[in-house]
């Protein structure tokens, strides 16, 4: 009933005409003012890009997780330039199946982009407290510091905005050619801000697979930074004569759970979880509209990395 109750209060207002950041603190305290210390874990909603809101809120629901990762961004489920009329619309079907409109996946990162504020705004209105940030290149015709430097300045703008809405954000470390690839290169980025309103959605799948055997210490290093995490497994194999990684079902890859939980009570990192299930699901853990094996398989599959995943964490140390 609190869902419902909170979802009133935006409705009766109008949350397209403008930002309610008054009533956004109050519906952030009546939805998320439970224990701190449960684990909480959204399903990464690109895995369900082919059900409407409210078919994929009723599947991560019964799932058995708390809420969805939204995609608002380019081919997500939430367009950035449909967010007035549709992320009201998403979030209605999320709280009618007692979820959480918590986390969100995005391309924001330009605080003086239109669009982007626009997205975070009509987020912190309805409540959302925690999103993802787009990817970041380093340009040919920069050195790598002095990008970092400008990245450092924007990051210190955005931080500023996500202040004014009650918002966090977080920066993906995504294996490749991307800023944070490494984690260490993504400190002096995130060192010019002060933390509290950005900060690192850290992957431990992607961190592995760049970090070898050395992950433990980029981990070390970025911790007082983490604000959510991104769950998922991998392993190294040979595709068409090339070695890649290769995404695989939680337990049967590379990534030592054990130890990576351990670190995390370890240190009180109690943070807002995102389930990455990209692993075969008949094209939907590419985010198909379509896909090509039943919506039953697909659930069950995605629930298995759930179950995995909340066993490990449990019998972690």
């Amino acid at each position: 009933m609190y869902s419902r109750r909170a979802f009133a209060k935006i409705s009766a207002l109008g949350v397209a005409s403008t930002p309610l950041l008054g009533l956004a603190s109050e519906i952030k305290t009546e939805l998320f003012s439970g224990n701190s210390s449960n684990l909480e874990v959204y399903l990464f909603s690109k895995h369900l890009q082919f059900l409407d809101y409210n078919a994929m809120s009723s599947a991560a629901a019964a799932m058995g997780f708390d809420g969805l990762d939204l995609t608002v961004r380019r081919k997500g489920h939430v367009l950035p330039e449909r967010v007035l009329t549709d992320l009201p619309k998403a979030t209605e079907a999320m709280l009618n199946h007692g979820l959480k409109p918590k986390m969100m996946s995005t391309n924001v990162w330009d605080a003086t982009n239109s669009t982007h504020k626009r997205v975070l705004e009509t987020a912190a209105s309805l409540g959302f407290t925690h999103y993802r940030t787009d990817w970041l290149k380093y340009p040919e015709d920069k050195s790598l510091v002095v990008s970092q430097l400008i990245y450092a300045k924007q990051a210190q703008e955005l931080e500023q905005l996500n202040q004014q809405l009650g918002l966090i954000a977080g920066y993906q470390n995504h294996s490749g050619k991307y800023v944070g690839a490494p984690i260490w290169d993504l400190l002096p980025i995130l060192e010019a801000t002060k933390g509290s309103h950005i900060g690192s959605q850290y992957d431990i799948r992607h961190a592995v697979a760049e970090g070898g055997n050395s992950w433990e210490l980029g981990l070390r290093r970025i911790l007082p930074f983490i604000n959510s995490i991104c769950i998922k497994d991998f392993k190294w194999g040979k595709v068409n004569g090339k070695w890649k990684p290769i995404n695989v079902p939680m337990g049967e890859g590379m990534v030592d759970f054990k130890k990576y939980f351990s670190i995390l009570k370890k240190h009180k990192i109690t943070v807002p979880v995102s389930l990455h299930v990209e692993h075969d699901l008949g094209g939907a853990e590419k985010g198909a509209s379509s896909i090509k094996i039943s919506e039953h398989e697909v659930f069950t599959r995605i629930k298995n990395d759930l179950d995995y995943l909340k066993t490990a964490w449990e019998s972690s140390e």
